[in-house]
């Protein structure tokens, strides 16, 4: 739950500009985003074994650190700025 994003921007063209609006995320689109981002993070951390990579991020991310946490909190200042 550390990692589910809570709001995402997606783009929206308004004239010839394009806005990033932000926008409530399903409760299914935010545990796939959540899942998606911690692979992607376990993938790239350096332990030796998936699982050990696994284990090192999801711990991370209930201890509030690490990259997939990181990305959610950077997702939500984008909506917020």
């Amino acid at each position: 739950s550390n990692v589910m994003p809570h709001v995402e921007v997606r783009s929206r063209r308004v004239g010839g500009a394009t806005f990033q609006i932000p926008m409530q995320i399903r409760p299914d689109r935010k545990v796939s985003m959540a899942i998606k981002w911690m692979i992607l993070y376990t993938r790239k951390r350096n332990e030796k074994t998936m699982a050990q990579r696994l284990a090192a991020e999801v711990l991370a991310a209930a201890k509030e650190e690490g990259a997939a946490v990181k990305k959610r909190v950077d997702t939500h200042k984008m909506a917020e700025a």
